[in-house]
């Protein structure tokens, strides 16, 4: 039953219009059900959402961000595709400017680092991430030249100098 959900809420969020009620309506939704449940229920793909609390490159104010995300190995996988728009998102120049974050998923609250994936890894990690969730193919497409950004938070620990 959980796995019929979440084809139908995958197919769902890869039209335009289903990408626009998941953005504008589940998000925010997220924003409030992930710390009232602890990470264990979020409107987007069940145990594969992961609410994001960062600085703003700009405001330098806290931000927070509603993302679906894999793991590869011990660092979470997420796509900074803006539901397929031809400019990045937000949250993608928050990490950028501020890699220090705290995650909240399934029941844990942790802290983390941002860093892009470099260029040998992007394409496996996003047709990994675009075998499960079709809509990723579709965000490929509708973003035009821009090639969507694949980041990856790891431990404070896996930090390089």
């Amino acid at each position: 039953m959980k796995q019929r959900w979440v084809r139908i809420g995958t197919a769902l969020s890869g039209s335009a219009l289903g990408g626009k009620l998941y953005h504008f309506v589940c998000r925010p939704i997220d924003r409030v059900l992930i710390p009232l449940t602890n990470g264990r229920l979020a409107m987007g793909p069940p145990g594969q959402t992961v609410l994001i609390s960062m600085t703003g490159a700009k405001s330098g104010r806290r931000r927070q961000a509603v993302v679906a995300f894999q793991w590869e190995g011990d660092e979470m996988v997420i796509i900074a595709s803006k539901g397929g728009s031809p400019k990045h998102p937000a949250w993608y120049h928050n990490l950028r400017a501020h890699p220090d974050v705290t995650v909240q998923y399934r029941g844990v609250r942790e802290a983390r680092v941002a860093r892009e994936a470099p260029a040998d890894q992007r394409d496996r990690l996003y047709d990994r991430m675009a075998a499960e969730f079709s809509t990723f193919a579709a965000y490929q497409e509708r973003a035009g030249s821009r090639r969507i950004p694949v980041m990856l938070l790891g431990r404070p620990r896996d930090r390089l100098p």
